[in-house]
């Protein structure tokens, strides 16, 4: 029997908890201060209404009528279309493989946040402890060190993921109630000892009031959409599988509106306490759009800014890496269940077998961000999914839902059961049908020509060689590419044994109870 949200408000924690992630923390504060604060805002704002709430929408509702993982809802709408929801299943393996090193990392900082204590002032100290735990080499060589404390929090990271979604929604039910609702507790303590600071008033300012002349900056377009193509955890197989476990009650319409602008607001208020805190450390033309960089170079360096009294200071760096483990698990696990649905449905497996499988073979492939070399290594994988194949992935689902299927059909699951707000055509069938595919494909457009200008067709100008980035760059990518086809060779291989692939279409599927 397949899994159920237990109520209409454990899928909308869950799908907030995915949705809500280190990004909304560490990466939207920066690129606000980048471009120009709430002209950016205001992009944002305008990107998530034409482009990410529809796409949300056509996620959640196909899964919602299929009872289908990211592959079985894009057969649905096509028979050839299966492999468009493979890749969205890859890019979760791939991202979640280097996520949970980056979970490692903060969990460690969590753990040594007690040395803030005696560094009162020292912004070196503060800025260099991270990177001198983790042995980075900057380079993708230096498989030979391991960062013990890391390889260990790496452990603990992948137990809490596996701990947390073992038993499907039932444990991701009982564990989103908090996880959700921590985070924001924590942002609200550190906003309001934020206001408090003396210039705060300014960092404020600069968050909300805009710089229109921002608006002429391409790039300011460019991120503004790409952040919130991201942040609501589309192409990855998560909302798929997540849509799948909804009763037939669900109202959709209101649920997408409410889990995006969710995502939205936790954004703003995570942007409220990192400008209200530089600026009362004086480091407000500090920050940077680089969420490592912010997380674990220049926030330690306001933090032990924050007062004269270690302890105060050491008490918040606690908070604020507690915020950061409260982001991050819900983002990992949600990840590992939107694989975890596609593949025991693919072919019939346990679905608790299923994940602790996935968790120990990742865990393993996780191991090399623990040496020298793992920093290097994320940031090229980091980059060359994000950039290509996750937006590659979104533009084939809009493309499908919008020109290979009866679009209105997904409409009317979206207004099945809604009364007091209806997503109409008006706005519905131009995104889907037009302006995500433009602008989608204008954005992955936008980064081949950035790829080509900084580094050659073979990888960014980003100081790597060409080795590293055809192996873990476009090596990554074209294991992607050839996940369905990978997939169907496993398939016929099974036939051979037994296993019968299921072959349905939309209509094969019933909107009754």
């Amino acid at each position: 029997m397949r899994d159920k949200w237990s109520s209409r408000s454990t899928f909308i924690l869950a799908a907030i908890g995915s949705a809500v992630g280190l990004g909304n923390a560490w990466r939207f504060p920066g690129l606000a201060a980048k471009y120009g604060g709430g002209a950016f805002l205001f992009v944002y704002l305008i990107a998530m209404l034409v482009i990410g709430i529809p796409l949300l929408m056509v996620e959640i509702a196909v899964a919602r009528h299929t009872k289908q993982g990211a592959p079985g809802s894009m057969r649905a709408l096509n028979k050839h279309a299966e492999h468009v929801g493979w890749l969205g299943v890859s890019n979760g393996i791939g991202i979640s493989i280097y996520y949970a090193a980056v979970f490692a990392w903060v969990i460690m900082m969590f753990f040594m946040s007690f040395k803030f204590m005696n560094m009162t002032g020292d912004t070196g100290a503060a800025s260099s402890l991270w990177a001198e735990t983790i042995k980075t080499t900057g380079t993708t060589s230096g498989f030979t060190t391991i960062a013990w404390p890391v390889l260990i929090c790496l452990l603990i990271a992948w137990v809490l993921c596996y701990v947390c979604i073992r038993n499907g929604t039932t444990t991701v039910g009982k564990v989103v109630k908090y996880t959700v609702s921590l985070p924001v507790i924590c942002l609200l303590v550190m906003a309001v000892r934020g206001f408090t600071m003396p210039g705060a008033m300014s960092g404020v300012s600069k968050l909300f009031i805009p710089k229109w002349g921002a608006l002429k900056d391409s790039n300011l377009w460019v991120d503004a959409i790409g952040q919130v193509f991201y942040s609501l955890s589309t192409s990855m197989a998560i909302m798929f599988a997540y849509g799948s476990f909804l009763d037939e009650k669900a109202n959709i319409a209101v649920d997408s509106i409410i889990i995006a602008f969710s995502d939205m607001i936790i954004s703003v208020l995570a942007g409220v306490v990192m400008f209200t805190t530089m600026a009362g450390v004086g480091m407000l033309d500090n920050m940077s759009a680089s969420g490592i960089k912010t997380a674990f170079i220049i926030y330690p360096q306001a933090i032990v800014k924050l007062s004269d009294s270690g302890v105060i200071n050491m008490i918040f760096a606690f908070i604020f890496y507690f915020c950061l483990i409260t982001l991050a698990i819900d983002s990992l696990f949600s990840i590992i269940e939107g694989v975890s649905t596609a593949i025991s449905d693919k072919f019939h497996l346990n679905k608790k077998k299923t994940t602790l499988t996935l968790c120990i073979i990742e865990g393993v492939i996780s191991l090399i961000y623990v040496t020298g070399a793992g920093l290097a290594i994320l940031d090229i994988v980091d980059y060359f999914i994000n950039s290509y194949t996750l937006l590659l992935t979104g533009i084939l689902e809009v493309v499908v839902a919008g020109w290979f299927f009866h679009t209105a059909k997904i409409l009317d699951q979206i207004n099945r059961n809604t009364k007091s707000f209806k997503m109409p055509g008006w706005w519905f069938l131009p995104s889907i049908k037009v302006i995500s595919p433009i602008v989608l494909g204008g954005l992955f457009t936008w980064n081949l020509v950035n790829l080509i200008r900084g580094g050659g067709i073979y990888g960014k100008n980003d100081g790597y060689s060409l080795k590293a980035n055809i192996l873990f760059g476009w090596g990554i990518i074209a294991l992607i590419l050839i996940s369905g086809l990978i997939i169907k060779l496993i398939a016929r291989a099974k036939s051979k044994t037994g296993y019968v692939e299921d072959d349905c279409s939309w209509e094969d599927f019933s909107d009754a109870e």
